[in-house]
């Protein structure tokens, strides 16, 4: 098919991906067309089959590829057109929901740089048909099963043991299942909130949540996000000036920084908030992406004026919507009751998957390979971004996301909007400020990002900026 230059500083993986692309977008490979397995390009090259797998994965995260399991990888068919009012249209700012519509509607030929997932083909072979059919054995009454509003008894023991695992003192008493993350925040805010009552937030922090919070008639309180964790001094100030309800905190890879906490930071927090009788409510969605051993509040705590939420959506199925909260029964009563009244209960069939999956061992092995791909992306995103200009002087402790600074001079509200013009989707600093201040930073999906288009693209614009400013200053020295 083609050869590779082996005395070539450019990584191989690299030249595979080039030749790839330049034989799709030059038509040698036609929409539909299937590509040669991954071991059998590998033999043709003389190559790890991981090298393949690595040009093959970018290519599927820029749209020009498509994964279809044990089938193979093929040519992406070009997109029909859809019609204009199927989208909400994008503004002058980047609006939450706009932003969240965008990197779930996964438009044909969109780079996904600032995406809050991974790319389906690093989850396609996550539950094969086969787990399907032997969940689906697991009850006599098959399609027709029920599910008990808290959750399947045996899902939320494994759910629960999970959990002990992370150190977390849990049983299936303090354990409640969700249709995932959001729909978590949605019962702990339903469940403990009422309008006018003051919330904390990090700041920055999850934009969606702020959005949520604001249309209940909730009070936002930003308190700052440091990479230890939250700025001690600003969340005292606020919890005797604004009396909160609740607080908001990701302990573990914190969205959008990747930043973690450390214990001494818990433990001051968990006192701080005892003291003035704020509950804190944990999300730990992104939690099952960090290699390691991290300390979070329901560990510290015990539960114990703390409900921690998590989901398994974005590491094992975005088709499996099925998340959990853990809090003590009587703190569980209240979300249990709002879970009811707004959807009843959670699927059978998502449960009888997910508990399927984690009695066969299949979550451990999948979320190592997982944690595995996301260490070796995020060092080729890290060092494609920084050649770019992107400085990342706190790069986080692992997972999905690098928060990373434009250079000096650059407005990153121009540049957003100029990257999704050239199909390159890029979240600003600005959307995950609770205030939507001013902010230099960009959130990059370490798996989206380590594709050679947005270094690219951010490596031109950054070097017009800077040769604009040159002149520029040249001209006042001249004058």
């Amino acid at each position: 098919m083609f050869s590779l230059d082996r005395d070539s500083a450019v990584p191989l993986a690299d030249q595979i991906e080039a030749r790839l692309r330049a034989l799709i977008e030059g038509a040698r490979l036609p929409p539909g067309a299937r590509l040669t397995s991954i071991r059998q390009l590998a033999g043709q090259l003389g190559v790890s089959p991981n090298t393949v797998v690595t040009a093959y994965d970018r290519l599927v995260a820029a749209g020009l590829l498509e994964s279809r399991g044990t089938a193979g990888f093929f040519v992406c068919e070009a997109a029909s057109a859809m019609p204009s009012e199927a989208w909400l249209e994008a503004g002058e700012e980047q609006e939450p929901v706009w932003l969240a519509q965008q990197s779930n509607d996964q438009r044909a030929g969109v780079l996904l740089a600032s995406s809050g997932a991974l790319p389906a083909s690093w989850l396609s072979d996550a539950i094969p048909a086969t787990v399907l059919q032997r969940a689906l054995a697991r009850s006599d009454a098959g399609m027709a099963a029920r599910c008990p509003p808290q959750g399947l008894p045996e899902l939320r023991e494994r759910i629960a043991m999970l959990m002990r695992s992370q150190g977390i003192a849990a049983d299936a008493g303090r354990v409640l299942t969700t249709w995932g993350g959001t729909h978590a925040i949605d019962l702990i805010c339903r469940g403990y909130l009422q309008p006018g009552d003051a919330v904390l937030v990090e700041d920055p922090g999850y934009f969606l949540l702020f959005g949520r919070l604001r249309q209940a008639g909730y009070r936002l309180v930003p308190v700052a996000r440091r990479p230890d964790g939250v700025d001690l001094g600003a969340l005292e100030a606020a919890c005797c000036e604004h009396r909160p309800r609740l607080m908001f905190l990701q302990s573990v890879l914190h969205n959008p920084t990747g930043w973690g906490s450390s214990a001494a930071n818990l433990h001051r927090v968990l006192t701080i908030a005892h003291q003035h009788g704020v509950l804190i409510a944990e999300d730990d969605v992104h939690g099952h992406f960090h290699p390691g051993h991290p300390t979070r509040l329901a560990q510290l705590s015990g539960l114990d004026g703390v409900i921690y939420y998590s989901s398994f959506c974005k590491a094992l199925s975005p088709a499996l919507r099925l998340g959990y909260i853990a809090a003590e029964p009587g703190r569980l009563k209240p979300l249990l009751r709002e879970k009811i009244y707004s959807v009843l209960t959670s699927g059978a069939l998502n449960e009888l998957v997910l508990l399927e999956v984690l009695s066969a061992g299949r979550w451990r092995k999948h979320i190592d390979r997982l944690q595995q791909k996301l260490g070796a992306a995020r060092n080729a995103a890290a060092r494609r971004l920084r050649d770019a200009g992107v400085l990342l002087d706190h790069p986080g402790e692992g997972g999905l996301f690098l928060w990373g600074a434009a250079p000096r001079g650059v407005d990153v509200d121009e540049l957003v909007q100029d990257a999704y013009l050239n199909k390159i989707l890029l979240a600003r600093g600005a959307t995950f400020m609770a205030d939507g201040a001013g902010d230099p930073h960009i959130r990059f999906n370490v798996v989206f990002s380590q594709n050679v288009r947005v270094a690219e693209y951010l490596g031109q614009r950054f070097a017009a900026v800077a040769s604009a400013r040159g002149a520029m200053e040249r001209a006042v020295v001249g004058v």
